[in-house]
């Protein structure tokens, strides 16, 4: 195995890019208010999403100073109402769950170790007064804790390699309950539901109180990240999969390629609002998730209808014994 030279802790957010445009200041938003939280730890923490750490919103607030998101005028109308999804997706739906339930096992998994994804991403870049730039494809490699209670580590071509901070919240000691609800360490994900309807609820419960997003979306937006972020157990990734199939808006989409070139159909809901599709991509024949993808629906920001804006494969996953570590 090859092990990267131990590295210093920084403090900078964690990097696990969002797909969404809009992501960066939903959790500026809400991290102010787990800041606020985690000084007053008698005070619970009723608002906190998962992709940036409460001791870290700071750096989020003064990423955010330069970067402008472009919102497109109002056509003055509601947008219509999104349609339950029709039946060839959910068909497509129940293949991938189906496949997800004989996913590899990946044995006994310890408390102690990391979970290992390895990716290819690209992201576009929002500045103030500029039109969005789209940087070249690069690796990627996260080690996320297990248990939530270890430090792990992004490694991403072009940046700093910084340690991502424990995933607890504050007083979690006296509560014995360290996870969030949207946590994505493997061992708050096996404690979710593995019941389709169970999932749907966890999903409409939680989500939206942790994103400014449509209740919908913020569903939709979850689960791609725990897709993305985690190795999700077998029962309750199949669980997702048919949840979703039960979110209006979701479609199928043929003929996507993922950031590796690799082709395959994707289940995708268009951003009510961004002009933005979201897309998960699978293989055609196994059903595998392949990775993810955000394109353009409308002319915006300098930004053609149509353009991948944002561009990720999972080249691999593992469990290992250490942050750094890889298989």
């Amino acid at each position: 195995m090859n092990q990267l030279p131990e590295l210093p802790e920084r403090d900078l957010p964690p990097g696990r890019h969002r797909l969404l445009k809009e992501h960066l200041m939903t959790e500026i938003r809400h991290e102010t208010a787990a800041v606020t939280a985690a000084v007053q730890e008698s005070a619970p923490a009723s608002r906190r999403n998962k992709w940036l750490r409460p001791a870290l919103a700071a750096t989020a607030v003064a990423t955010a100073a330069a970067v402008t998101f472009v919102v497109l005028p109002s056509s003055g109308s509601a947008p219509a109402a999104a349609q339950p999804p029709s039946s060839a997706t959910t068909a497509l739906l129940e293949h991938i769950a189906l496949a997800a339930e004989h996913e590899k096992s990946y044995g006994t998994v310890r408390d102690d170790q990391f979970v290992y994804v390895d990716s290819k991403v690209s992201y576009a870049a929002y500045e103030e007064g500029e039109k969005a730039k789209i940087a070249p494809l690069h690796r990627q490699e996260v080690w996320m804790t297990v248990d939530g209670l270890h430090k792990g580590l992004k490694v991403e071509a072009g940046e700093k390699p910084f340690v991502i901070p424990v995933d607890v919240k504050p007083g979690w000691l006296k509560s014995g309950n360290g996870g969030w609800e949207v946590s994505s360490y493997y061992n708050h994900v096996k404690t979710l539901p593995t019941d389709a309807a169970a999932m749907y609820e966890y999903l409409a419960k939680t989500a939206p109180k942790y994103s400014g997003q449509e209740k919908y979306q913020a569903m939709f937006v979850l689960v791609g990240d725990l897709l993305h972020d985690s190795i999700v157990p077998p029962e309750q990734s199949a669980a997702l999969f048919r949840a979703v199939a039960k979110i209006p808006g979701v479609t199928a989409v043929q003929g996507v390629k993922d950031a590796a070139g690799r082709t395959g159909v994707a289940i995708g809901r268009d951003d009510p609002d961004n002009p933005t599709r979201d897309e998960w991509i699978f293989d055609a024949k196994t059903y595998e998730f392949l990775g993810e993808r955000e394109v353009a629906t409308k002319d915006n920001a300098g930004v053609k209808k149509g353009t991948v804006t944002a561009d990720t494969a999972v080249l691999r996953r593992a469990i290992v014994d250490k942050a750094g570590e890889r298989p």
